[in-house]
């Protein structure tokens, strides 16, 4: 009943009557067919089982030559197709920016500006590129009001940019908002498709300062622009010293039809322990002005700089029934702001810094004997930072103020900065 071929034939496809056991063999050869293997030589392709020689099985004929010929031509076709439909299909490219050129490093300001450049390779239509400088802060650059800059038809793209300590290019899509600074950047991901950063070339250049000794310690006095208080103010060094008696004026004036400010930085960083700022009467400053006592290190944008403050101001609303208060950032978690009202007269300011807790505290007078009763006091127990970089600012600056604008000169007088750890 069964006869063994030897030679190179193809299945035919005419139907044929098969015994029980030749039907059980024939499911079984069928592409994709399951069970017990049948004796073939097969090519297998992800289409299934193509048999092309040595089919063992009952009643079922092999062609002649010339039907070999043309089952062999179909068959040709028929494998190229499916082999072909089994190549894997190449993966769209990965976005990758790549920068040409990179200006220095350098502290930021408004004063000087450099070009960025670089190219993008897989940007889609209508993606752009944002520029955002780090000093302190990430700032958007050039400006918070065109922060998009285009990919030309190359794939490169150029910008003006401030100066900064690092760099970073986004590649974002069409309707991306780009914040005008922030202390972290964004993850890749929404909006944002990649982020690339790169340090600023060169050792980092810190901008001048005039040096100030006072309290027995030495600061450094800005001379750079700066954006604190949400307006564009001048740091003018004349706008700080010290007078006969060792006492710190910090004022704030117009120079060139344009507000003056003053800002000092202590040379060194003290970490844990009491830190005292006794303040003249301040009753005087208008709403738009501050005074403020503020750690900060600006390599720290992901603990918030480690920033903490005793600031005096009514923040530009003359209505407003507290002029001072107390501050660890970041200042919009709740909690995190303890207004309160100070009055006239002489004023001492401590923040008493402990791993996990610090506690501020505001009394009359020049006094900083244990006991004086408190105006205000506060302890903050979530959220404090450990030390790091951080070091003393002391500031006097306008706040911007469509109620209030600033008017005249306002000057006060620190008459003691003191740290006991």
């Amino acid at each position: 009943m069964h006869k063994m071929h030897k030679k190179i034939g193809f299945v035919s496809s005419e139907k044929v009557e098969l015994p029980p056991r030749g039907r059980r063999r024939f499911r079984q050869i069928r592409a994709g067919g399951q069970g017990r293997r049948a004796s073939h030589r097969g090519v297998q392709t992800c289409a299934g089982r193509i048999l092309y020689d040595g089919v063992h099985t009952a009643g079922v004929r092999i062609l002649g030559l010339e039907g070999v010929v043309k089952v062999g031509v179909q068959f040709a076709a028929m494998l190229c197709l499916v082999l072909s439909s089994c190549q894997p299909h190449p993966a769209a490219p990965q976005p990758s920016i790549e920068f040409t050129k990179i200006p220095p490093a350098a502290q930021g300001g408004k004063e000087k500006l450099h070009t960025i450049a670089g190219r993008v390779v897989g940007a889609r239509p209508g993606q752009h590129i944002v520029i955002y400088a780090r000093s302190g802060a990430w700032w958007v650059q050039p400006w918070g009001d065109r922060p998009l800059v285009a990919i030309r038809p190359d794939s490169t793209w150029s910008s003006e940019t401030h100066l900064g300590y690092e760099y970073a290019a986004l590649l974002a899509d069409p309707g991306y908002r780009p914040p005008p600074t922030m202390d972290v950047l964004p993850a890749r991901g929404g909006s944002v498709v990649l982020v690339k950063v790169a340090k600023g070339v060169g050792s980092t250049v810190l901008a001048p300062t005039k040096p100030l000794r006072f309290g027995g310690y030495d600061w450094r006095v800005r001379t750079i622009a700066s954006d604190r208080g949400g307006t564009s103010n001048l740091y003018d060094p004349d706008n700080a010293w010290t007078d006969s008696n060792g006492a710190l004026h910090l004022r704030i004036a117009k120079k060139a039809n344009q507000w003056s400010c003053a800002e000092m930085v202590l040379d060194r960083s003290l970490g844990y322990g009491t830190y005292l700022l006794v303040v003249r009467d301040v009753s005087h400053l208008e709403p738009a002005a501050v005074l403020s006592m503020t750690t900060f290190d600006e390599w720290a944008g992901e603990q918030y700089y480690r920033e903490m403050d005793v600031e005096i101001s009514r923040w530009g609303d003359p209505a407003s029934k507290h002029n001072a208060q107390y501050v660890i950032e970041p200042y919009y978690h709740p909690g995190n702001v303890f207004p309160f009202s100070a009055p006239s007269g002489t004023l001492t300011h401590s923040m008493r810094w402990e791993s996990g807790h610090v506690t501020f505290k505001t009394s009359r007078g020049p006094s900083t004997t244990p006991g004086t009763p408190a105006i205000a006091e506060h302890e903050f127990d979530s959220g404090v930072p450990s030390p790091g970089q951080e070091r003393v600012h002391l500031f006097s600056y306008q706040v911007a103020s469509n109620k209030s604008p600033l008017h005249g000169t306002n000057e006060v007088v620190i008459e003691k900065f003191e740290y006991l750890p």
